[in-house]
C-alpha cells in the first residue's frame, strides 16, 4: 500500500473520530439542557455547567471543536433567553433579540477556541501535560465570563431600561465595576472551580483512553 493511501486512511479515521466525539459531546449538551441541569436557575442568578463539554472537546479535539461546542452552547443559551426559561435571558431578549444574540453566540465561540489554542500552546511545552489540562479547563470559564460580561456591557450597559431593571433586582449601577463583580458574584466562582475540576479530570482521562493519531 503506497504512503499517500496510507496517509489518506489515517485522516480520514482521524475525521471520523473527530465527528463522533463532537456528536457525543453535543449530545451531552443537549441532554444538560433538557433535563436542566445545564443551567441551574436560582431566581435571577444562574450557574452553568455547559463549558465542561466545551472545554473537554477544545481539549480532545482542538480549537475547531471549542469553536463548534462553543456555538452549540451559545444556541442553547440563546433558546433559554426566546422561550423565556432564563429571567436574565429573557429580559434582555425583550430589550434586543439581535444583540442578544450576539451576546450567547460570540462569546462562548471565542471561549471554545481560545480554550483549544490555550492548550495546545501549552501542551508543546508542558512535559507532564497537568498543567495544560488545568490551564485550559480554568481558561474556559474565566474566558467566558470575561466574554460574557464585556459584550453584556458593550450591547446593554447604555440602555436606561437595562439599568432600570438591573437597580430594581438590587445591583447597583452607578459604577461599572462593582456591577460587574456582583452581576458575577458567586456563580461565576462556582462555575470556574467545577470547570476547572470537573473539566481537566475528564479532559485528563478520555486523552489517555482515546486513540493518538500517528504520524
Amino acid at each position: 500500500m503506497s504512503t499517500a493511501s496510507t496517509a489518506v486512511k489515517k485522516t480520514a479515521k482521524f475525521n471520523t473520530l473527530f465527528w463522533v466525539q463532537l456528536g457525543v459531546l453535543v449530545s451531552i449538551m443537549l441532554l444538560f439542557e433538557f433535563t436542566g441541569i445545564g443551567f441551574i436557575k436560582l431566581g435571577t442568578v444562574e450557574i452553568t455547567i455547559m463549558m465542561i463539554p466545551v472545554v473537554i472537546g477544545a481539549i480532545i479535539g482542538g480549537p475547531l471543536a471549542g469553536g463548534i461546542l462553543g456555538g452549540v452552547f451559545g444556541l442553547l443559551s440563546f433558546s433559554e433567553a426566546m422561550f423565556a426559561k432564563s429571567v436574565f435571558g429573557a429580559f434582555v431578549f425583550q430589550l434586543s433579540p439581535v444583540a442578544t444574540f450576539a451576546m450567547c453566540m460570540i462569546p462562548r465561540i471565542l471561549t471554545g477556541l481560545l480554550a483549544g489554542v490555550i492548550f495546545r500552546a501549552l501542551s508543546k511545552v508542558d512535559k507532564t501535560k497537568l498543567w495544560s489540562f488545568a490551564v485550559s479547563s480554568l481558561s474556559g470559564a474565566l474566558l467566558n465570563t470575561f466574554f460574557f460580561m464585556g459584550f453584556l456591557v458593550l450591547l446593554f450597559w447604555n440602555n436606561s431600561e437595562f439599568i432600570a431593571t438591573m437597580q430594581s433586582w438590587g445591583f447597583a449601577t452607578d459604577k461599572l465595576f462593582p456591577f460587574l463583580a456582583a452581576f458575577v458574584g458567586t456563580n461565576g466562582v462556582i462555575e470556574a472551580i467545577v470547570c476547572f475540576v470537573v473539566g481537566a479530570a475528564l479532559s485528563k482521562a478520555l486523552v489517555v483512553f482515546l486513540p493518538k493519531k500517528k504520524d
